[in-house]
């Protein structure tokens, strides 16, 4: 693999680390298969897009898409709670109504972002070149919000979302609200998804309707396989591993798809990711069986 594939391999885990920290906090900690985040993904990359090539600065352009994220979020949360529509039907929804969302936000199938000052390019030094400067951009981003979930995690509303996903039971029997807690922890999940996305829109030049597509199966794929390299119980660790995961998940992605010898090309992309996710579920139970033979 060449220095430039290296980074870009480096710079799209980063941002899929994002995405697997939100998938994390709601299959994790919240215990709720939540499918939106194939349509709150492309729905940041959407409304970053569109903003930027209205004129609006890169930073607001950001945080909308976060805000848009965490909105989708919040709509899968109250069809379950409010209305009391199954956990992985009420993401189905969104997430089928999110595509035609999408749609209507882009005015079409893509926005293009060509000349838009991205928050790359207001962040760029002189002499340093982009594919240098997105890495270290997006690593500072993905650091920073690292540590404020587990700063957040740690506090008493953090602890409460915790306990509903762990026993709702016995967190309502201790006077938490178990319904705004989900809604709190689905907003913050698809609030890192919708900044992912507008991180990726921003990266790769522009949003796509079709750029969601399997994002939930990439923000699992990295915490199974970070929990396999880096088992862990304290949630400081926990979340280390989902970076981790999702780094060495688009590293073994870019390894596959550039060794000649193997003979892989870019369309076999989604059967690479079948196979890492079926050996790194795989690997747990291996290291079992061998364990205990060796007892």
């Amino acid at each position: 693999m060449s220095l430039f594939s290296v980074l870009g391999a480096f710079e799209i885990g980063l941002v899929f680390s994002l995405v697997a920290l939100g998938v994390f906090i709601s299959f994790r900690l919240l215990r709720f298969p939540d499918l939106t985040v194939d349509g709150s993904f492309p729905l940041g990359g959407a409304v970053c897009a569109v903003l930027l090539s209205r004129g609006v600065d890169a930073w607001t352009a950001t945080a909308a898409a976060a805000g848009a994220g965490a909105l989708a979020g919040l709509l899968t949360g109250w069809l379950n709670v409010r209305l009391k529509i199954m956990d992985l039907l009420a993401s189905i929804l969104v997430m089928t109504a999110l595509y035609s969302i999408n749609l209507r936000v882009m005015d079409g199938p893509n926005v293009p972002l060509i000349t838009e000052p991205t928050l790359f390019v207001l962040l760029q030094p002189e002499g340093l070149a982009d594919y240098v400067v997105r890495p270290l951009v997006l690593l500072v981003i993905v650091l920073l919000i690292k540590f404020a979930l587990d700063a957040f995690f740690a506090t008493e509303r953090g602890l409460a979302i915790r306990a509903t996903g762990s026993n709702p039971r016995m967190a309502r029997a201790q006077g938490i609200n178990t319904g705004a807690m989900l809604l709190l922890g689905m907003a913050i999940s698809n609030a890192l998804v919708g900044l992912a996305g507008a991180l990726f829109a921003q990266t790769q030049g522009g949003a796509d309707i079709s750029m969601g597509i399997g994002t939930i199966v990439i923000g699992l794929a990295a915490v199974i396989v970070g929990e396999s390299i880096l088992p862990a119980r304290r949630l400081m660790w926990a979340t280390l591993a989902v970076v981790v995961g999702a780094i060495v998940y688009r590293f073994f992605i870019a390894l596959a798809l550039n060794s000649d010898f193997i003979g892989l090309k870019a369309q076999d992309l989604n059967l690479i990711t079948a196979v890492l996710v079926g050996v790194a579920l795989v690997l747990p139970r291996l290291k079992g069986r061998l364990a205990k033979k060796r007892a």
